[in-house]
């Protein structure tokens, strides 16, 4: 399989998992000595993952919390940021300007910030109040910092159950997910390696998949140009654009919102014919309680697209490490 290490793979995501002991001392220590609010601050794929852990408390928390876009919080900025304010932030390299900007902004109307930095030498790293360090699955990290602040509210019975299946079988089941899509992937790959445009549509922690997929991936490293939409807002405008020529795929996971997508999906067959289903259902997931498939899904769907990408890259001829502007221009 292209780009693929499965033992890597596997240590990554127990990686992440193991950090949960830091994380629990963390929020547990913040709990005790009181907050206002949560905040999760993102740019770019930042906030895409603040999107999928904003719908994932949004369902099960009566906490109060908010997502914010860093570029709007340096022009707009928000009230509800100050004194017991908890922002989250999470960055690869530590220099991104938004959320540089966005966590003195921060800091500086009272608010205390954990910051998820890859870079641990990185100057953000220093900047935050609270950093931990460590590459990759960023949605893991947030979902298990969302999952503890709700635990110690009383409102996530089902937390320690969770876990044990989620550190005993999550990696493995994510790598058999990667192999079962392979073929899929490199068939989508030869299918729209062309297309002039493409449609990725979502739900729910699907959203936040969509709208990183489309603009982060297909966009920004394969640079094909992509529109991203919800699927509660498919049938409000979008709708009338398909034919049976356009180019549509569909992210349905298995949380609440699965509906929203399972309609889209059962309207694009009358009208279009290059569309795809992705639906996480369709992936074994051993050991994975039903229960909690939906948790995990928008971690099956990424499994999914990086098969998919591998294969676009090949088929283009185009490593998606390269940027015509991104860091390479100042704008």
């Amino acid at each position: 399989m292209l780009k693929f290490n499965e033992q890597k793979q596997i240590e990554s995501v127990n990686g992440a998992l193991a950090l949960r002991n830091q994380i629990n001392e963390l929020i547990d220590g913040i709990c005790k000595e009181g907050y206002k609010n949560i905040c999760w601050l993102g740019i770019g794929g930042t906030y895409a993952s603040c999107l999928q852990a904003e719908v994932h408390m949004k369902e099960k928390s009566e906490l109060s919390f908010f997502v914010e876009n860093a570029a709007e919080y340096l022009t707009t900025g928000n009230k509800k940021v100050g004194e017991g304010t908890i922002v989250i932030i999470s960055s690869v390299t530590g220099t991104t300007s938004e959320i540089v900007d966005g966590v003195k902004k921060a800091q500086k109307s009272g608010a205390r910030v954990i910051g998820f930095i890859d870079v641990a030498t990185a100057e953000l790293a220093k900047l935050v109040d609270y950093v931990i360090t460590y590459p990759a699955n960023e949605q893991l990290k947030f979902y298990m910092v969302a999952d503890r602040f709700m635990y110690n509210a009383g409102e996530f019975p089902e937390y320690e159950d969770l876990y044990k299946e989620l550190d005993q079988y999550l990696a493995t089941a994510l790598v058999e997910v990667e192999k079962e899509a392979d073929a899929f992937g490199e068939e989508f790959a030869n299918r729209h390696k062309d297309d002039k445009i493409h449609y990725f549509v979502g739900a729910g922690n699907q959203y936040g998949a969509t709208y990183s997929y489309a603009m982060c991936y297909w966009e920004e490293q394969h640079w094909i140009r992509t529109k991203s939409i919800h699927s509660a807002e498919f049938f409000h405008g979008m709708l009338e654009i398909i034919d049976k020529d356009t180019p549509v795929t569909v992210f349905i996971g298995e949380d609440s919102q699965r509906s929203l997508s399972e309609r889209v999906a059962n309207f694009l067959p009358r009208i279009c014919g290059k569309y795809n289903i992705i639906d996480t259902k369709k992936f074994e997931l051993k050991g994975i309680s039903p229960e909690y498939r939906g948790y995990i899904s928008h971690l099956v769907m990424h499994a999914v697209t990086q098969r998919i990408d591998a294969h676009m890259e090949k088929v283009n001829c185009h490593p998606m490490e390269i940027r015509r502007y991104y860091r390479r221009l100042d704008y």
